[in-house]
């Protein structure tokens, strides 16, 4: 039997889907949000890998925190967890792809 005669025709395999990318955004957290869990919710609710790049938390109650952090997902995950941020009406810049340097 032919390795191709093996692959189910009728479950389409579309690699694009399940292929990971990481995507950089810096936003800022507004102190409203303070407390709330924003970073694991992206781990375990939409399934990304969340790297702290770098971080400001002022020491005044009304400071904001400035956060620059790389999603890593499918694009669907990361498509997700950037609308979740967004409906928390935090401000998000510099969407910007990251070039994926592994062998």
């Amino acid at each position: 039997m032919l390795a191709a005669e093996c692959i189910d025709s009728r479950a389409p395999i579309n690699i694009e889907e399940k292929r990971r990318t990481t995507t950089r955004i810096a936003m800022r957290v507004p102190r409203s949000c303070f407390g709330e869990p924003i970073i694991s919710r992206l781990s375990c609710e939409h399934g990304l890998t969340v790297t702290i790049i770098a971080a400001l938390l002022g020491e005044s109650p009304e400071d904001d925190g400035w956060f620059t952090l790389e999603l890593t997902g499918t694009t669907q995950q990361i498509q997700s967890g950037i609308i979740y941020l967004e409906e928390l009406d935090l401000e998000i810049w510099d969407k910007t792809a990251v070039e994926d340097e592994s062998w």
